[in-house]
């Protein structure tokens, strides 16, 4: 009888867990944090092999790391919220963020068990990942008594745990995928160039999808029409979301909604349960979804976008999103995705800090306009900016302005900001200083190729975010860049910026590869041509 890889290494796994006095010393010895791994698995999950002998060691670690999801998701959910006084806001809303995100790690993780996809899987784990860091962020600085949040302690204790075991998840899912990738990318080398549709679209963008993009309106085309002057099915954003939901029920099938020329004051999120939405404007500054949320007026960063997309497969099409809160107000997000496979093609970003959340997950943006200040594309998805104008906006008098902040907290994430052939450049006339980027957490990743770099740029190019920090474990790339502002020889020395000099290395981040999670996780989508 033949035993494929995955049983041999579950029996093997099996042996030394039975049999062996040091257990599973071993496998935890290679990951991030060994001590909190032999910890979970001993005392968890020894009494629960026989019910899945099916789970290889990777998804023995995913499973308590599930595990401990659901205990922290309770732990959340358990807070007296009755007793915090009114004026904790934010206090509330890290709490609603933090139940929403749970529950979502708990779904990725639990979809990760067993599968077999690794470029999947490696998404899913840094999106979990991400919103663990986001619900510490939220809860992070709140001013509450202690004797309000009796079961805080204990979350600290567990999220942080939570943390290390994502990381070891991660660090084990690399290890028993790499060879593997290894085939694939030898599979797929020599057919990389044929990759790309006419219309300039990932391969997974499904070619009715490509039809409604290149449309000009999607009258006939849309499920559903929203107009303000009473000619379509409703006037308001969230009503058509709101039946939408209804009418999808679930199915996987693309729904198209056009929303007409006007000004929509709204705050929308289309939830995780609604997947394959497309909306459809009128054009950029023509459709328009504004909101003015924010940091100062009490809410978290994470809840104050004016549209928030975490349906898979979220698409739009002409269209400008925004905040107007202004630069007094610090973080105020006009748009937040943590959309798998989501697609923005010809739409404008306009905010000042923290326009534009690339939340997590795999982005691509095409033909669209991004303005801010601070900071303003943040955030710790797989997202590559093609062929974008990328527009600095005047920032306060004590502010500098930073075009990125990239957060990838893990080095085994696949998570990156990447701005292709695209225009930075000023919004308004003016002398301001403005950087590239800088480093919001450790392993920060962010790399511009062929693009225009305007003479705002200043001539270290890159900004650090307290000190010494990350300045050696950031990965920062410029290659083949033009302009006033794109010159090298001024840029900042740290140990983790380069000067891409290789094609090879560039290729590493063209939408092709780096959408597909680099060479060893098996993917598709648009990859370089020739001269990148």
């Amino acid at each position: 009888m033949e035993f494929n890889a995955y049983f041999l290494v579950f029996f093997s796994l099996l042996f030394m867990l039975q049999f062996s006095s040091c257990r599973i010393t071993a496998p935890c010895s290679q990951t991030p944090y060994p001590q909190v791994c032999r910890h979970y698995i001993n005392t968890n999950l020894l009494s629960t092999l026989d019910r899945h002998q099916r789970f290889a060691f990777r998804d023995l670690v995913l499973k308590v790391s599930m595990d401990q999801a659901i205990e922290a998701h309770q732990l959340v959910l358990s807070l007296n919220l009755n007793s915090l006084d009114a004026d904790h806001n934010r206090a509330k809303g890290a709490w609603n963020d933090c139940l929403e995100l749970y529950e979502d790690t708990v779904d990725k993780l639990n979809r990760s068990i067993g599968s077999t996809n690794a470029l999947d899987v490696n998404t899913w784990l840094s999106a979990s990942l991400t919103n663990q860091q986001t619900c510490q962020n939220g809860f992070k600085n709140l001013n509450i008594p202690s004797s309000h949040l009796q079961s805080f302690p204990n979350y600290v204790t567990l999220s942080t745990n939570l943390s290390k075991m994502l990381s070891n998840s991660l660090s084990i899912h690399k290890v028993s995928t790499s060879s593997s990738a290894l085939h694939f990318s030898k599979q797929v080398r020599g057919r990389r160039r044929r990759l790309l549709s006419d219309a300039g679209f990932p391969e997974w963008v499904s070619a009715a999808d490509r039809m409604l993009l290149q449309s000009i309106s999607s009258g006939p085309n849309a499920d559903m029409v929203v107009a303000q002057d009473g000619s379509g099915n409703y006037k308001s954003i969230s009503e058509a979301v709101d039946a939408a939901y209804k009418l999808q029920g679930g199915a996987t099938k693309r729904f198209v909604i056009h929303v007409k020329a006007g000004v929509y004051r709204e705050n929308i999120e289309i939830k995780k349960t609604m997947k394959n939405i497309m909306f459809i404007g009128d054009g950029i500054d023509a459709t328009i979804v504004t909101g003015n949320e924010n940091v100062q007026d009490g809410s978290t960063t994470y809840r104050s976008a004016t549209f928030g997309a975490t349906g898979d497969g979220f698409i739009a099409q002409d269209m400008t999103f925004e905040n107007t809160a202004g630069p007094q107000k610090y973080q105020a997000v006009a748009l937040r995705s943590g959309s798998d496979h989501s697609v923005f093609y010809r739409c404008s970003f306009k905010g000042y800090q923290d326009t534009l959340y690339v939340y997590s997950q795999r982005q691509f943006y095409r033909d669209c306009d991004i303005y801010g200040t601070i900071d303003f594309i943040f955030g710790d998805a797989t997202v590559v900016l093609q062929n974008c104008n990328i527009y600095a906006r005047k920032p306060m008098n004590n502010q500098v302005n930073t075009v990125t902040a990239q957060a990838r907290t893990d080095p085994n994430e696949n998570t990156g900001i990447v701005i292709h052939n695209s225009r930075i450049t000023a919004a308004e006339q003016g002398s301001f200083k403005t950087y590239l980027g800088r480093p919001w957490k450790k392993y920060s990743r962010t790399v511009i190729m062929n693009s225009n770099l305007d003479g705002l740029i200043n001539p270290a190019g890159w900004f650090p975010w307290s000190g010494s920090f990350a300045l050696s474990t950031l990965y920062y790339g410029e290659y083949m860049n033009s302009g006033a502002g794109a010159g090298t020889g001024g840029r900042v020395n740290w140990p983790g910026y380069r000067v891409i000099t290789s094609a090879v290395e560039a290729g590493k981040f063209t939408v092709g590869n780096f959408l597909a999670g680099d060479s060893w996780i098996p993917g598709t989508g648009v990859p370089y041509t020739a001269g990148l």
